[in-house]
């Protein structure tokens, strides 16, 4: 059996550590999860065949609550195969693009199409288990599986409210090199600002993007240290509707009209980090059929 899964990157509108409430929305960076699935095994436990290159503890977790979930009573052979567009560990949502990806191709090879929720909240459940996120992020899974704003209860795994993106909004994004640390490393710092992050996700609930981006940011550029202050006013004056660390960083994530990206674009540092325009996610990125 032979399933494929596809997910995709997100950025923040309020990171969830300090609050447990998130808000995110899916952009045009890719990931695709192609699974095999050999019937017969060579144990009483499912076998997992995963290149050194990916072999990373979300993806062990992944697969394991995937094969329990989709496959309960199996003790196949499983291959993976993974293809990502997204930078790892500087805040694009690349961990749980993986495992919602990988997720949806163990469900399509099992020939079932599960809801985004469930996807998510098994995401979540992946993430926490590999320590790679303090709260699960269940907005940024879900934020990777449909299009538009989510805000999420990571804590309660509720969604609170989704909204379209404006159809002619795309992203900036400036991407320095440098990785930033697991979150539940920075559970303590982040505590002491849940009332600055409650007004970024009141902000958010309430649609006001631009708000709760800035709010969000100067928290997240408090405790762990970044200066984008001059940046974003730069931005701003030329046309940026909202401009933000997401996630927990390095990435500078910039939304503005799709006329004006080009001209942000050339407004960031003159430096070595990656610049890129991409989309915001248009439509489901969805799992492939099972052969």
């Amino acid at each position: 059996m032979i399933g494929t899964g596809r997910a995709s990157g997100a950025i923040t509108v309020s990171n969830a550590l300090s609050t447990g409430i998130g808000c995110a929305a899916g952009i045009e960076l890719r990931v695709e999860a192609r699974v095999e699935l050999t019937a017969d095994g060579p144990g009483t436990t499912p076998t997992l065949e995963i290149p050194d290159g990916i072999r990373t503890p979300v993806v062990e977790e992944s697969l394991h609550l995937g094969l329990l979930r989709y496959f309960p009573e199996s003790h196949a052979l499983v291959r993976l195969s993974l293809r990502s567009e997204i930078p790892a560990a500087r805040g694009l949502k690349s961990s749980s693009a993986v495992s919602t990806a990988i997720l949806l191709a163990l469900s399509s090879a099992a020939g079932r199409h599960p809801p985004s929720l469930e996807v998510g909240l098994l995401s979540a459940d992946a993430s926490r288990r590999a320590g790679v996120s303090a709260t699960g992020a269940l907005d940024d899974a879900l934020a990777g599986l449909e299009a538009g704003f989510v805000v999420t209860d990571n804590l309660r795994g509720e969604v609170l409210r989704r909204m379209p993106v404006e159809p002619d909004w795309g992203v900036v994004l400036y991407i320095p090199s440098k990785n930033h640390p697991p979150s539940p490393n920075l559970r303590a710092a982040f505590s002491g600002e849940r009332s600055a992050g409650e007004l970024s996700v009141r902000a958010a609930l309430d649609g006001d993007w631009s708000k709760a981006m800035r709010l969000n940011t100067e928290l997240v550029e408090r405790t762990m240290g970044y200066s984008y202050g001059e940046v974003r006013d730069r931005l701003q004056r030329h046309g940026a509707v909202a401009s933000g660390v997401s996630g927990l960083g390095p990435t500078l994530a910039t939304i503005a009209p799709v006329g004006l990206l080009g001209d942000l674009l050339d407004r960031l540092p003159s430096d070595d980090a990656q610049k890129l325009i991409v989309p915001f996610t248009r439509s489901t990125p969805g799992g492939g059929a099972a052969s």
